[in-house]
């Protein structure tokens, strides 16, 4: 697909059809990346995007214990150098 760079205020643009867009799965904010003879549009996902809900929900499945049990993890650090504030 071809599209032309254009002008926008005293910046330039393309203008993106909406289909393609929708088989890239982008939309909202993007990240531009300059390559050599290309720019890269690529959608700003954002790390552990949805974890709260799946910890909300593994919490009410009973699905959030310990692989250990009940057995904590005892180390001279936190008898010694840790310090609640």
């Amino acid at each position: 697909m071809k599209a032309h760079i254009i002008k926008i205020g005293n910046s330039k643009g393309i203008r993106i059809p909406q289909v393609l867009l929708e088989q890239a799965g982008i939309s909202g904010e993007v990240e531009l990346i300059a390559r050599e003879g290309a720019i890269l549009i690529r959608s700003t996902s954002r790390p552990r995007t949805g974890w709260d809900a799946a910890f909300r929900e593994m919490a009410e499945l009973g699905d959030d214990l310990l692989l250990e049990g009940d057995r904590t993890i005892d180390h001279s650090f936190d008898r010694e150098e840790w310090e609640w504030r």
